[in-house]
């Protein structure tokens, strides 16, 4: 009896300890603070990070979620201990989560390039003197891939009776990023005062995406050993739940409730360090300026 507790004692105390080295590691790599600032994906990241922002990442969640249901069950049934099964569920969608740390950036660097890109277009179309809704519609066929779907929604929007400002601020809206607000500002502002000078306004912008998207490429390139810290405490992660499923020896003190709770306990501090450290080693985002478009001001 007593060597059974002890070995169940001996268990705890190293799954703790492994929490804590993996805490003193991650504060030695990352630091404990980060300044305040939207990070990629807020607002609405919750929602594309469960429901998925187009069709063909909504399909991949819903395959994630019938392989953790299945594997959270696999797991149960060969432990026969239901934290193993809800830790196995919840690391089938969590890892590719956790090992695609950065990717959210690197589209969002991507897409402000775009923009750039179009702007230039814009610029281009709008000097041979058609008017602005023309323009638009008139860079839909080459607009870049990454933006290309919100180009054309807003070109189907004006098409259809919408008021320019307020089917610009809507496209602002979803492009979500603060060198989109300064090619919507410039073109609201053109349409108040009809100035002649839009297409050097727009190839200013433009030189200024460059720029932009400079910048954050180094910036993003700075942040790899945050973002290895996170593969790698997720491997090492996964690597010793596989463990555990094929030696059930090494997870039978957890088997009593107490050891079951104290699983959980120790589940639940590894998810949410994971957690903490891939948001750590997301980078701040400037903040946009323009409003959402007023629902009541869309049609004439």
């Amino acid at each position: 009896m007593n060597t059974v507790v002890d070995v169940e004692l001996v268990a705890v105390l190293s799954g703790a300890a492994c929490a804590a080295g993996l805490l003193l590691a991650v504060v030695a790599i990352v630091g404990t603070r980060r300044p305040p600032g939207r990070r990629p994906g807020a607002g609405r990241g919750i929602s594309r990070l469960v429901f998925g922002a187009t069709p063909q990442e909504r399909r991949i969640h819903q395959l994630l979620l019938v392989g953790a249901v299945f594997a959270g069950a696999l797991g149960f049934v060969l432990t026969g201990l239901p934290v193993v099964g809800l830790l196995v569920a919840v690391a089938v969608p969590g890892a590719p989560w956790l090992f695609s740390v950065g990717r959210a950036e690197q589209r969002a660097i991507a897409r402000v390039e775009a923009v750039g890109e179009w702007t230039r277009r814009l610029k281009d179309v709008s000097a041979t003197g058609q008017g602005l809704q023309a323009a638009i519609t008139g860079t839909v066929a080459t607009a870049p891939e990454e933006i290309q779907e919100e180009v054309r929604l807003l070109a189907a929007r004006l098409q259809a009776g919408w008021l320019a400002r307020p089917a610009l601020l809507a496209f602002a809206d979803e492009i979500a990023d603060p060198v989109c607000d300064q090619v919507v500002a410039a073109l609201i502002l053109h349409l108040t005062d009809r100035g002649e000078r839009l297409g050097d306004v727009l190839g200013s912008i433009a030189s200024a995406a460059s720029a932009e998207v400079a910048t954050r490429r180094e910036i993003e390139a700075k942040r790899t050993q945050p973002r290895f810290a996170v593969r790698f405490l997720t491997g090492m992660t996964l690597a010793v739940l596989a463990y555990g499923l094929l030696n059930t020896d090494y997870i039978r003190p957890y088997g009593t409730p107490t050891g079951q709770l104290v699983m959980a306990v120790l589940g639940v501090a590894f998810v949410v360090l994971l957690a903490w450290v891939r948001a750590m080693s997301q980078p701040q985002r400037p903040a946009r300026f323009l409003p959402a478009p007023d629902p009541q001001e869309v049609v004439t």
